[in-house]
């Protein structure tokens, strides 16, 4: 049978990281989970092996191992200030045989724990009579950690603002060099000392750890001060009926050592000069005269406080002085003073409104406390309306002469008071009794002339009809003066632009319209003057009246005449306009309407606008042909224009209407003309061109000859040149166009008519002016026909207006007239061009 060899670990030194585990070391800081170790063994005859770690009863398992590849794993945290050495069982098996043996793990330290002091809290008694340098205290702090993490130094937080220092390696605690503790500034100080260790890794990273902790260091008291007086300085009093023998004051003095203080004992040292003693153990001062038999009003005491040891002796001491004031009992009250002895009531009458600053010198009072001192101490105040006056002096030591000067002027008004009461009050400052006496100051005021007359308003707003008479009250204008007598009668007075058709009572401030006085809103409806009020002695004030005048309905609505003549072409309206000369609406707004019309069904008019129209269903001649036997389809209809007033007012008016259709086949030139019919002056114009035109053309074809013939020194024949122009079929068309027919229709007759008449009317009344014709002008040439009548279908004829021309364009068209010499010339290029046409056989013009 072949024998079974046991399996065993490589023993492969201290610094392997395979093999037994033996002399392993780990530091404390390795993170658990950290793989620290691989197991490592073999068998002798080739089987493989498992690995296995065991701990003894009770220890604590820090790791663990992978028994097939014998890895080692950290599972608990490691600390080497509890446990520096680990026991482990680690043991090799092959399935048969297992060898197991016990090693030692090495746990080394990590800079982990920080500097804690020991035998805390410290506190440090000192004398205050320690001399600087010496040494008071001895800090000690451990850390538990090894090496340079385990040293620790020591210093102190606030170092200059202290009065210690501390040895940094042995921490001992010392006084400053130089300083010296005080028990009476401070009794106590509180030390702040650090201790921090070297540093050392730990994780890898450098880690530096500190502690604080306090020092209470308690000053112990030292019999080093003198003692000290409490309460200083001293004051103290002696009334006339005090007994010998009270006391007056006492002083009081304690030993500056407060920790362990001594006895104190009193004695005077000088300034009693035997009217005074004191207790030299309670410091109580007491008088030992009556006070009719002390000399001097005052008394100066010097006082010694000594310091008795334990052991009886006087150490130390300390001086105060004592001012001790004789003084008799407040038993007068102060008092007023007139000319004639007390008094209580002082008067004065004066004007108003005094200077600031002046003095009332008609006051004569004199106050006085016939006590001594203190006593005799007193204000002066007056007590009424305040800030008008003041009282001097203010404070008053036995006696004074009061004076009472003027503070606010603008407030002494006699229209406010005419009297002023005031209370002069005497009170004492400083006495328990507080004795005080009043007197009465009656000043009576006397009136000046120092107001102005006041409107009650600055401004008057006034309304009055148009229709008012003369004479009519408009508005009453109230100024007050609040002086007294002739000051305050008020004379009321108007002027300015708009004051001509006003006046006003002096006395009463009515203001009326002037008897002649006629108020017309068309022509002026606002009103704008001043009121001036003004008392006996010049002075015034000035108010500001605005007027309007109120429009009433006192004009009818006026047509331009009475009868009017209108051409209507079927689908316009004609319009009339009548105008109403008030002011203001509603009377100046004027209704339309049909009073009378044979037919009464032919026409409508627009209530507003004035626009007449035929009815809606008459779109023809034909249909008012049915409607009625008059064929010349002339109306006359009788309109009324009304206004909106109350009561209200109307004007009637005849008017003609000659009715017609357009008459677009007839060519543009009748549709131009009929349009025209009302206002004669757009024809004259075009007129005006058709003849500037014509001029233009004549001189421009005179010029073209004369440089012709001047260059060739040689007159052509005329035959030649219009006979090279024949062909030009522009001329022809121009000729044509220039023909003129008579008209033959109804509304070219009207045409012709209302040239005529506008003719007959260049020097009647109805305003409507033309400009003179030039001599031998030609008729204007009628324009040429339409292309087609579908273009004739959207051409509207204008509404006609009903008013008059007005007459600022017969002014103008004055200015426009053509001169003589003008008109001559044109006359004369006329002949010449008719001349040449009959020349060349063309037609006549």
């Amino acid at each position: 049978v072949q024998a079974n060899y046991a399996p065993y670990f490589f023993d492969n030194g201290a610094r392997s990281t395979n093999g037994n585990m033996a002399l392993l070391s780990l530091s404390e800081d390795t993170p658990v989970g950290t793989h620290v170790y691989t197991l490592n063994g073999t068998d002798p005859e080739g089987d493989p092996v498992t690995y296995g770690l065991t701990y003894e009863a009770g220890s604590r398992r820090y790791f663990s191992v992978d028994r097939n590849l014998g890895n080692v794993t950290l599972i608990e945290e490691l600390d080497r200030e509890k446990e520096d050495e680990i026991e482990v069982i680690v043991s090799i098996s092959d399935g048969l045989s297992t060898v197991s043996e016990k090693v030692r793990i090495l746990v080394t330290d990590a800079n982990d724990e920080s500097p804690e002091f020991i035998n805390t809290p410290y506190i440090v008694q000192v004398p205050e009579n320690t001399p600087s340098g010496s040494s008071i205290f001895k800090i000690e702090a451990v850390d538990r950690d090894t090496g340079s993490g385990g040293s620790i130094t020591y210093f102190l937080q606030n170092i200059h603002a202290n009065k210690f220092t501390i040895d940094r390696h042995s921490g001992v605690l010392r006084i400053k060099t130089g300083v010296t503790l005080d028990y009476e500034k401070s009794r106590t100080h509180f030390v702040v000392v650090v201790a921090k260790d070297g540093g050392g890794k730990l994780r890898g990273d450098n880690k530096v750890f500190s502690a604080t902790t306090t020092v209470t260091v308690n000053v112990e008291d030292v019999q080093d001060t003198p003692p000290m007086f409490i309460g200083t300085p001293y004051y103290g009093y002696v009334y006339e009926d005090t007994l010998a023998g009270s006391e007056v004051l006492t002083v009081v003095a304690l030993d500056g050592d407060r920790g362990k203080p001594n006895s104190i004992r009193y004695c005077l040292v000088n300034g009693s000069e035997g009217s005074f003693e004191i207790s030299n153990t309670t410091g109580a001062i007491s008088v030992i005269k009556s006070p009719n038999q002390l000399k001097k009003e005052v008394y100066e005491l010097k006082v010694q406080a000594s310091e008795v040891s334990p052991e009886g002796d006087i150490s130390v001491y300390a001086f105060a002085m004592v001012t001790i004031r004789v003084v008799d009992l407040n038993n007068h009250p102060p008092t007023f003073y007139g000319e004639n002895g007390p008094q209580n009531r002082f008067e004065l009458t004066m004007y108003e409104h005094p200077p600031e600053g002046e003095i009332l010198r008609g006051l004569k009072i004199t106050v006085n406390d016939s006590d001594q001192g203190a006593n005799a101490k007193f204000n002066l105040r007056l007590v009424g309306p305040g800030g008008i006056f003041r009282v001097v002096p203010q404070t008053v030591l036995n006696e004074a002469q009061v004076t009472i000067i003027v503070e606010n002027s603008a407030a002494i008004d006699y229209e406010k008071f005419k009297v002023l009461t005031f209370k002069l009050l005497a009170i004492e400052v400083n006495t328990p009794e507080r004795f005080s006496s009043t007197a009465d100051v009656v000043i009576r005021l006397l009136d000046t002339n120092d107001n102005v007359p006041k409107f009650s308003s600055d401004y008057y707003i006034a309304r009055i009809p148009e229709n008012s008479p003369g004479g009519s009250n408009v508005v009453a204008i109230t100024a007050t003066d609040p002086d007294s007598g002739l000051w305050g009668e008020v004379k009321y007075s108007i002027y300015g632009t708009g004051a001509d058709l006003f006046l006003i009572h002096p006395s009463t401030g009515i203001i009326y319209t002037q008897p002649w006085a006629v108020l017309d809103a068309e022509v002026n409806s606002k009103y704008n003057f001043y009121v001036k009020a003004e008392d006996t002695d010049g002075k015034y004030s000035l108010a500001e009246v605005f007027i309007t005048v109120l429009d009433v309905n006192d004009h009818s609505p006026e047509f331009n005449e009475n009868i009017q003549e209108k051409t209507m072409i079927i689908g316009s309206p004609v319009k009339i306009e009548a105008i109403d000369q008030d002011a203001e609406e509603p009377n100046n707004i004027v209704d339309y309407s049909i009073m009378q019309a044979d037919p009464a069904n032919v026409f409508d008019i627009d209530q507003s606008t004035g626009e007449i129209k035929l009815k809606s269903y008459i779109r023809s001649l034909d249909i008012i042909h049915n409607i009625t036997k008059n064929k010349d389809c002339i109306w006359s209809v009788v309109v009324q224009a009304k206004d909106r007033g109350s009561p209200s007012f109307s004007t009637t008016a005849v008017l003609k209407i000659d009715i017609t259709e357009e008459t677009l086949h007839k060519g543009s030139m009748a549709a131009f003309l009929m349009q025209t019919k009302d206002n004669p002056m757009k024809a004259l114009g075009v007129l005006a061109g058709v003849m500037g035109i014509m001029v233009l053309i004549t001189i421009m074809i005179s010029t073209a000859m004369f440089w012709r013939n001047k260059r060739s020194n040689k007159i052509m024949p005329v035959r030649r040149i219009i006979k090279k122009r024949q062909p030009q079929p522009s001329r022809t068309v121009r000729m044509e166009w220039l023909k003129f027919k008579r008209p033959s229709n109804a509304a070219e007759k009207f045409v012709v008519e209302d040239d005529a008449q506008s003719l007959q009317n260049e020097n009647s009344n109805n305003n409507v002016q033309v400009a003179p014709v030039p001599p031998a002008a030609p008729v204007p040439p009628p324009p040429p026909a339409l292309a087609s009548s579908g273009d004739a279908a959207g051409w509207r004829v204008p509404t006609v207006s009903g008013s008059l021309t007005p007459k600022f364009i017969n002014k103008q068209l004055k200015k426009r007239g053509h001169s003589s010499a003008h008109n001559a010339l044109v006359s004369e290029l006329k002949m010449r061009f008719e001349k040449r046409n009959a020349a060349i056989g063309e037609p006549h013009i």
